[in-house]
């Protein structure tokens, strides 16, 4: 029997035990009566198991998520607002999208066009990039010349981080360096740039937010108080943002 089940099934013991009569001491008949109290009535309605361990796993992801809005409000600036960031969109939005990305994450790739169809739909929305490397080295040295561009050259941004995210192949340091090449940016100053111990500190950052979000795979968002992790698609995301907006016009 697993932990899961097993802890259900001491909840339910625990509570016919508080329904018994308040002794000092329970003696071995009235522990084994409540024993085979509880065994029959599982025996006998055993659809319980299964409502509890539904209840169960509510109140985890009830709590997970109490937990994460928390996370995002003490956070926020940092998460909405750092330096270490690209901004795409419009940035004075109302409404802020932020994700966590990866250059060589399949499912990030394919959540390219929600985001661009996003755009179009909200032109208020403000969209943050979180450079969060975590699939190979590759990814790391494509992070640091994205960086670079962010620093350097917000104004191609957009073109580069799109190149460098849908076009086939691996992203590593070659490939980024070669499209930066190919949008006329300095690529001497974005190697520099990108070897720079502040970098590093980019990274960090975006790893202490998505320690503290939950934040395991790309893609995650932040929309509002809320984290949605993995490619859920235009119509999730629209949702979100939609909630978001009613958030900051009135109290949630």
């Amino acid at each position: 029997m697993n932990r899961t089940i097993l802890s259900a099934l001491a909840a339910m013991v625990l509570c016919i035990a508080a329904i018994m009569p308040a002794q000092a001491e329970m003696t071995a008949s009235e522990k084994a009566e409540i024993e085979q109290l509880v065994r029959d009535y599982i025996v006998a309605n055993p659809e319980i198991i299964e409502e509890a361990l539904v209840a169960l796993e509510d109140k985890r992801r009830d709590a997970e998520k109490a937990k994460q809005s928390e996370a995002i409000v003490s956070l926020s600036d940092t998460i909405f607002n750092s330096n270490h960031q690209a901004v795409m969109g419009n940035p004075d939005g109302a409404v802020t999208m932020v994700e966590f990305f990866d250059y060589n994450c399949g499912y990030c790739k394919r959540a390219f066009n929600d985001m661009l169809a996003l755009k179009e739909a909200n032109p208020d929305l403000k969209i943050v990039m979180k450079e969060f490397p975590i699939l190979s080295e590759g990814s790391v040295e494509a992070a640091r010349v994205s960086v670079a561009v962010t620093r350097l050259a917000p104004e191609a941004y957009a073109d580069f981080h799109r190149e460098l995210l849908v076009r086939g192949g691996t992203a590593n340091k070659a490939k980024a360096m070669a499209i930066a090449e190919e949008l006329g940016l300095d690529t001497e100053a974005l190697e520099a740039e990108a070897a720079k111990e502040s970098t590093i500190q980019n990274f960090s950052e975006v790893r202490m937010l998505a320690e503290a979000l939950g934040v395991t795979g790309t893609p995650s968002y932040v929309i509002g108080k809320q984290a949605v992790f993995g490619a859920v698609g235009f119509d999730t995301l629209q949702e979100r943002i939609i909630e978001a907006r009613k958030c900051a016009e009135a109290v949630c």
